[in-house]
């Protein structure tokens, strides 16, 4: 009868360090996902940012062009 309570013992510890592992292991996941994405975002705003920065300078390029021909 001891070694019956012994291994149901064991078997209940077994199962709740593994059940701790599986949710600690979820939290840590979620959080890189989360703190992947918040560095996605700076990444796409980034891009959006430099997409006008490069349409602006192409204007500047064109308007020098203009006066430079105005100068001729």
């Amino acid at each position: 009868m001891t070694d019956i309570l012994t291994a149901l013992i064991a078997f209940a510890g077994t199962l709740v360090g593994s059940l701790g592992g599986i949710l600690a292991a979820n939290r840590l996941t979620a959080y890189r996902i989360d703190q992947l994405e918040k560095k996605v975002s700076k990444h796409n705003n980034l891009v959006e940012r430099m997409f006008c920065v490069e349409s602006s300078v192409k204007s500047a390029h064109h308007r020098i062009d203009e006066l430079r021909e105005e100068m001729k």
